[in-house]
């Protein structure tokens, strides 16, 4: 039986089976006299119940095996993540193939708690819990479920990347993409290079909306990770059973670390210490040299990263590899001396032996590269894995040629593209993407060969932050979008045109309750809450006396499209109307 059909609602990502207790089923009541039974091996579990459940509930949870308890234990002919749960009236128990297995079951315990069991205090001490008695067997069907994070375009605090992985946890999500370096700010401390974050985490305006915007902010923005903010990040994450993936990009989307070090840009092709960290988006022009002095700096750049992230945590590092303009490397001579001096074809095979150096590198160090679905262009290292974001096609190509592949397809997975049509969106970006066609989204291309599905190692959903100022902005665009992906990275789901819509949308109508306990500024399924809307005004002031208005009756544009009016957003987006092209 599929997920829609055993899941009742409530329960996000649905399980694979589920077994509810017959009506009349005596539940289980959690309450002070309730003790915590965990086995070896799941000591970190535990801790985590009772910094969740134990201060939702304010109950104790202390040791103890005999009486009402909730038992935690491991069972290793389960798979890694798989677990079981059952419920009784006696007894919750929790199984799991490993520690991670179990802090999903864990999470599903809680979920079946209600909502107030995901808030961080009890907000009626000394309620009664009670649990329904159900029996719950489940695994995820891909290793790799993830939300890729920007935090160069707009800086998010250490708080609030700490909270995100909460919220990861809590859809059973187990990879973060750590977006940390591009051409608006550098977010990670490098010690030997202390100009990275001295200079390049910091730019002096912002362009606000889409790149076509007139609009600026004039604040300042920027900011930075100590070395010991990014070890805590870490292991709050490996706490909770979540991989991190650091990515440092190159060699495009530079320009920061080039307005630090002015000698990693293309010096025989313009003047780089007149670049700044670039204040607007879109695709930068200034990429990195193709030297060695290039290569050793990175070098170093990752000897520390490789420091912070262990491989334990983050066996895969993320060098980029996307939308880097070649126009200098053609103009540059000493790319062309290298092109020949390699006997390289062009300027491609130039950007893939620049990703191979790092391949190499990385794997000495027992480590894995992956990097957007750009790398393929030139050639591909044997053991790199490839994030493929501009359709399906480069993944497709990626796994018939035997490279692992994460499937995030900007069409489907770009969470910055907007939620609806309608003129109340927030700075509105890109593609309608509802949370049905979220829910609809298959990671497996169909067609592809039998091996080639083994390389699928999973999906992604991604975050651009251009048009995100802060966290509840974040929030907005991605929730209550990850729930409808997280299920589709976790349960194993018909056909997208025969998944049961209607039966997840039911479901969400638990987790909103949930998400208002997270503290999630979501989008509500009516659209927009009031601060959520753009301002009805452009705030675009103008220089000069205005211009004498226009005979009575006549209509005009403004400068760049019609002037704002009741109901249209007053920030420039960029929405596409239609559906995406094809794929």
């Amino acid at each position: 039986m599929t997920p829609d059909d055993t899941a009742a609602p409530g329960l996000i990502p649905a399980p694979r089976e589920v077994t509810w207790g017959a009506p009349g089923a005596e539940p289980f009541r959690l309450d002070a006299a309730t003790v915590l039974a965990a086995a070896p091996g799941t000591e970190g579990v535990a801790r985590l119940l009772r910094a969740t459940v134990g201060a939702a509930t304010g109950l104790p949870l202390a040791d103890g095996t005999e009486g009402s308890r909730v038992e935690l234990s491991l069972d290793p002919a389960l798979a890694p993540e798989a677990y079981g749960l059952v419920v009784d009236g006696d007894a919750v128990r929790i199984t799991g193939g490993s520690a991670a297995g179990l802090s999903w079951g864990a999470q599903t315990f809680r979920q079946l708690l209600g909502p107030d069991a995901f808030r961080r205090a009890p907000v009626a001490p000394g309620r009664t819990w009670d649990v329904p008695a159900v029996v719950v067997e489940d695994a995820p069907r891909f290793s790799w479920r993830g939300l890729m994070l920007d935090v160069s375009r707009h800086f998010l605090p250490k708080d609030d990347v700490l909270r995100y992985l909460d919220l990861l946890a809590a859809h059973k999500l187990n990879v973060f993409h750590f977006h940390l370096t591009d051409d608006q700010g550098w977010r990670v401390e490098i010690k030997r290079y202390p100009r990275l974050t001295e200079a390049g985490a910091w730019r002096s305006r912002t362009k606000y909306g889409h790149r076509a915007s007139e609009l600026w902010d004039e604040t300042p923005h920027g900011g930075y990770y100590t070395q010991d903010d990014i070890r805590e990040i870490v292991a709050y994450a490996a706490e909770r059973h979540i991989r991190v993936v650091p990515e440092i990009d190159i060699p495009g989307h530079s320009q920061a670390a080039i307005s630090a070090y002015p000698e990693l840009g293309n010096t025989d092709v313009i003047d780089t210490t007149t670049l700044s960290v670039w204040d607007t988006w879109g695709i930068n022009p200034n990429v990195l040299a193709p030297t060695d002095n290039t290569l050793r700096f990175f070098e170093g750049v990752f000897e520390e990263l490789l420091d912070l992230f262990p491989a334990a945590t983050s066996p895969f590092i993320h060098v980029g590899g996307d939308e880097c303009l070649k126009d200098q490397w053609k103009e540059s001579p000493t790319a062309q001396a290298r092109i020949a001096e390699l006997g390289l074809k062009d300027e491609d095979e130039l950007q893939s032996w620049f990703i191979r150096h790092f391949d190499s590198w990385l794997t000495a160090r027992g480590r894995r590269l992956i990097g957007w679905d750009e790398i393929l262009e030139g050639g591909l290292a044997e053991g790199a894995a490839v994030s493929s974001w501009r359709g399906y096609a480069g993944g497709i190509a990626a796994a018939e040629a035997g490279h692992d592949v994460v499937m995030c397809p900007e069409q489907q997975v770009y969470l910055d593209h907007r939620q609806d049509g309608g003129p109340d969106e927030p700075m509105p970006i890109g593609y309608v993407r509802t949370l049905e066609d979220v829910y609809r989204f298959e990671p497996v291309p169909p067609g592809l060969s039998e091996e080639a599905v083994r390389h699928i190692l999973g999906t992604q959903a991604n975050v651009w932050t251009e048009v995100m100022q802060n966290r509840s902005r974040v929030d907005y665009q991605v929730f209550p979008r990850l729930a409808a992906f997280a299920e589709v990275a976790w349960s194993s789901l018909p056909a997208p045109a025969d998944r049961d819509f209607a039966g997840f949308d039911a479901r969400m109508t638990d987790h909103y309750a949930r998400l208002d306990a997270l503290g999630v500024d979501y989008r509500r399924p009516g659209g927009p809450r009031p601060w959520q809307r753009p301002p009805r005004h452009l705030g675009r002031p103008r220089a000069g006396a205005p211009p004498a208005p226009p005979p009575p009756g006549v209509k005009t544009r403004g400068r760049g499209g019609p002037r704002p009016g009741p109901g249209r957003p007053g920030i420039l987006g960029r929405p596409i109307e239609g559906a995406p092209p094809a794929v």
